[in-house]
């Protein structure tokens, strides 16, 4: 143990998919437990969501570095005995499948808690446990436009857009990782383990708090928060800009040679510029896209006026700041190619870490992992061959 692997010597069993529990369970991993990762002969479908690099996925790789992985059919009798085996002294076990489909499987928290009672059961569901969308189908664009995500994203077309990244996931996986690791830390005065259920539903509400309070205390009315503020279009790309203090106001539309404007006392406080929006907004996206965002950026650098040019990623990636702190660990992927990592806080970067910056192939440690937990040779041969495991 120690700060680089506080977890270390614990052992976690995922049969998670996607990205939710496996992204938790690959924390876990990063910081010192034993992750297991079981999943179909066939693989789970986080490896086949997007572009397919032999078996692996944008979704899988990031989602499941550091594990080990044996691969089994929990629809037999003897796929589901292997992995009560694994169970045996396993201090977290992780699962992200509709309601209902984990305990027809035979590993309910009351199933598990007989084999391991000092487990921790994570449980990661779309919406919950219980009311009328229990059993509905739910993955990220879902909830994002279900928890009202999608309709504070309004493009210039007037249409709610999904945010491109799975961020219900992400933020759900984030929480639960959060949840298991206090956990595990009162565990230390308790005899027993204990259920945690989440769900993609809660995971977006805590991450839209914020907004969900202005819309709700603005009894449902677009709320403007800053004006000027938000991405505007120079002339060779866009830029984003908050003015945060109204003292910056005349600054702004000093270096955009609207000084007259920046002097007019009836826009001297946010509340006012919010009420004449669209007087001012007009000539500000004038004035923006009469400038590249390179003369844009070097004015409001000087002003210290909060700012930023809208990167793609690959010009996130390329940046000196992000080079400079070390931010991205690139790693040589088998199957995939070089990727970039982003390197977990407190960690010592995915360059140094070895096989915590890899994820594993379908059943890559089955033999490996079946041998630890007595079965002969023969026995894993015979379990291959009548489609088991993939060994």
């Amino acid at each position: 143990m120690g700060y680089d692997a506080p977890f270390a010597g614990l052992k976690v069993v995922d049969i998670s998919q996607g990205v939710s529990g496996p992204y938790a369970g690959m924390l876990m991993a990063q910081y010192g437990a034993e992750v297991v990762k079981v999943e179909p002969l066939d693989g789970e479908w986080g490896r086949f969501i997007s572009r397919d690099y032999d078996n692996h996925s944008a979704f899988s790789v990031s989602a499941n570095l550091g594990k080990r992985s044996v691969a089994l059919d929990l629809k037999t009798e003897e796929g589901k005995e292997v992995l009560r085996k694994l169970l045996d002294g396993a201090d977290v076990f992780i699962e992200n499948f509709r309601p209902g489909v984990t305990e027809r499987l035979g590993f309910s928290y009351d199933e598990v808690k007989k084999i391991c009672p000092r487990a921790i059961y994570l449980s990661i569901s779309g919406f919950g446990n219980g009311g009328p969308l229990r059993e509905r189908p739910a993955m990220d664009p879902v909830l994002q436009a279900f928890c009202g995500l999608m309709s504070v994203n309004e493009g210039n077309d007037s249409i709610p857009h999904r945010i491109g990244v799975v961020i219900c996931d992400m933020a759900t996986a984030l929480y639960a990782f959060q949840a298991l690791s206090t956990a595990l830390y009162a565990r230390r005065d308790e005899v027993n383990g204990c259920l945690i259920e989440t769900n993609l539903m809660q995971g977006a509400a805590c991450l839209g708090v914020i907004r969900m309070m202005m819309v709700h205390l603005e009894k449902g009315a677009y709320v403007v928060g800053r004006v000027p503020a938000g991405v505007l279009e120079a002339s060779d790309g866009y830029i984003t800009i908050l003015i945060d203090r109204d003292a910056k106001f005349p600054e702004l539309c000093d270096l955009l040679g609207l000084r007259e404007m920046g002097a007019n006392p009836k826009y001297a406080t946010n509340a006012q510029r919010v009420e004449h929006e669209a007087e001012i907004m007009p000539e500000i996206l004038a004035a923006f896209r009469r400038q590249t965002c390179a003369e844009l950026s070097a004015k409001l650098t000087e002003a210290r006026i909060l700012h930023e040019r809208v990167n793609s990623y690959v010009e996130f990636l390329d940046h000196p700041q992000v080079r400079e702190t070390g931010l991205v660990s690139w790693i040589d992927h088998a199957g995939v190619g070089r990727v970039p990592l982003p390197n977990v806080p407190g960690l010592q970067p995915f360059e140094a870490v070895g096989s915590k910056a890899h994820s594993p192939a379908i059943g890559q440690h089955s033999r490996e992992i079946l041998g630890s937990l007595g079965y002969s040779i023969d026995e894993i041969n015979d379990m291959t061959q009548r489609k088991i495991t993939l060994a």
